[in-house]
């Protein structure tokens, strides 16, 4: 390696060193894979700084250590639902939706918005506060003046109408589609 840009290197861009290793940890689900994401992200950094040394480091670096997790997730083709928690931190498009699959994540979403909505007030505000905005039990019982029980018992409440609501449309809709598809005989018919 060229001494100069050895230098540059040590001078601009290890000091980045700790706030990427947390913004790594943060953003990928697979902690082994860390310091290969690391490494990685270093080696296309200087493999581009032979060519031009960017102005500003940092967001440059940090571009890199996105489009190698966005790789990643690409290559794996089968995405774990807690890597999919974090692609909009990425700025990663994934558009490899099919209409079905997409028609059937608005219909859940409706489904859940719908069972959300069927929620008491009080119920729902507790669940939406602990699961959406991640408040603490301790937080959200300060915040809206409730015991801790309280809101422990809101959140099982909620939870359990929830999964009831959601899995009792899921199951009718099985259902239904299970005694269409019985109906058909195939092939043959049924009169009663």
């Amino acid at each position: 390696m060229d001494e100069a840009l050895d230098r540059w290197f040590k001078r601009e861009v290890m000091i980045h060193d700790e706030a990427l290793t947390r913004y790594l940890r943060r953003s990928w689900p697979h902690p082994e894979d860390i310091p290969d994401l690391r490494q990685e992200a270093y080696i296309r950094l200087l493999e581009s700084a032979h060519n031009h040394i960017p102005d500003v480091v940092r967001p440059f670096l940090f571009a890199i250590a996105r489009r190698l997790m966005a790789d990643r997730i690409r290559k794996q083709r089968i995405v774990a639902i807690d890597s999919t928690g974090d692609l909009d931190a990425l700025n990663v498009l994934v558009d490899n939706l099919s209409p079905e699959r997409d028609t059937a994540g608005h219909q859940e979403l409706r489904r859940l918005a719908e069972a959300l909505d069927s929620l008491p007030a009080k119920c729902r505000e507790v669940l939406w506060l602990r699961r959406i905005d991640n408040l603490s039990q301790k937080e959200v019982a300060a915040r809206l003046g409730l015991s801790e029980k309280t809101v422990e018992g809101h959140v099982t409440k909620g939870m359990r109408r929830l999964t009831d609501s959601i899995l009792g449309e899921v199951e009718s809709t099985d259902q239904q589609a299970t005694t269409h598809e019985e109906g058909r005989g195939h092939g043959k018919q049924h009169r009663d």
